[in-house]
């Protein structure tokens, strides 16, 4: 027995250190090519990352720019997440977000007079229910019509974001502001203001949502019935219905749950941050939201860290242009570098044969299939 329990103990290490590896030396070997780029077009890589880590995290005012630029792609990415886990693979997050957005929009344009604590949390819900509604179509089309989720999510953003410039259109819009030089809806209530965490600053507390969230999913998905058929379907939904999952109804509960959870990105992101709902508004958290569940192995805590990856390198970008002249573009070129060298297969095969090849993940079977 004591055998038995070294040996599962083993394995566990050798699975945390795989899960664990893989992205990090994904963003090794990302900067290490970014590097020899810069490089060859005759500028420094340490003057250029230095920069880049002090517009970050050189001040208060960078932390802050890092902290909002982190808390949109948070949500998104946790909403990615949750499905990965159990095996969809929803691309829908930037539409889910529009839509609550849109939903979150509406209740705090409505001047009912209601304090803080009540208006912001109708105008939270009412972007979950906006994000969940636009994933019920695709969520009931995979569980029981057997419809690919990847093409019905990804058709629905397009006309999510056609749905919102309509609705902002300054002249025929519902909610469109008239005569505005561009497509926005007014300024929402003031008691629907998320409050700002520090005083000069644009950081908000969406953030401290999203990581009260990320923890609460974590807790969910490890330590809940609910995590644990979740698991099972995206490990083997075979076996999952077997062992008693109704697979069809755990499907539409993670769409619903991963689709709301996008739908808090975008209400977070209006009365939080912009205060309207702007056409167009999204530079596209959605489809960051992938990449950055794809780095964090789908775990809510590690989405905490590869988002704030993500924005640092978004935050520094232009003091590192500033510094050395570098277009800021080189952040996306590192981000996609990160994402290829981990679905690369001969380096997780290596990495895995280097861990006992642990487990199999069911975010490896959607980085397969995809």
């Amino acid at each position: 027995m004591a055998i038995g329990r070294g040996y599962s103990l083993r394995q566990m290490l050798r699975t945390a250190a795989y899960r664990a590896v893989t992205p990090v030396l994904s963003v090794f070997l990302a900067f290490l090519v970014s590097a020899a780029i810069i490089i060859a077009v005759g500028t420094d890589p340490i003057v250029a990352f230095g920069s880049m880590l002090n517009g970050a995290f050189g001040s208060q005012t960078a932390l802050a720019t890092t902290g909002v630029r982190m808390t949109p792609i948070l949500f998104t990415g946790l909403a990615v997440a949750v499905s990965f886990r159990a095996g969809i693979f929803n691309v829908g997050a930037e539409g889910q977000l529009y839509l609550g957005a849109a939903f979150g929009a509406a209740v705090a344009l409505l001047p009912i007079g209601l304090p803080a604590f009540i208006h912001i949390p109708l105008a939270l819900i009412a972007g979950f229910i906006g994000g969940a509604a636009w994933a019920f179509v695709p969520g009931y089309l995979r569980a029981y019509r057997g419809v690919s989720e990847v093409v019905t999510t990804l058709m629905l953003n397009f006309v999510a974001i056609q749905l919102v410039s309509y609705l902002v259109d300054p002249l025929v819009g519902p909610i469109g502001e008239r005569g505005a030089a561009y497509a926005q809806s007014a300024v929402i209530d003031p008691a629907a203001k998320l409050p700002i965490l520090l005083r000069g600053t644009s950081l908000h507390a969406g953030l401290i949502l999203g990581l009260a969230l990320a923890v609460a999913l974590w807790i969910l998905i490890g330590y809940t019935r609910l995590g644990f058929r979740m698991r099972m379907l995206g490990a083997n939904p075979i076996a999952a219905r077997f062992a008693g999952v109704k697979s069809a109804r755990e499907i539409m509960t993670v769409m619903l749950l991963s689709g709301g959870i996008a739908g808090l990105a975008g209400a977070v992101e209006v009365i939080g941050l912009r205060y309207r709902l702007f056409d167009h508004f999204s530079p596209g958290y959605g489809y960051d939201g992938i990449a950055v569940a794809l780095l964090a192995n789908s775990n809510p805590l590690g989405v905490i860290l590869s988002s704030g990856f993500f924005a640092a390198l978004r935050a520094g970008a232009n003091s590192m242009q500033q510094a050395t002249g570098i277009e800021t573009s080189v952040v996306l070129i590192i981000q996609a570098l990160t994402i290829l060298f981990l679905i690369f297969r001969p380096l997780r095969d290596w990495i895995g044969s280097r861990a006992g090849r642990p487990p199999r993940l069911a975010q490896d079977s959607l980085i397969d299939a995809a």
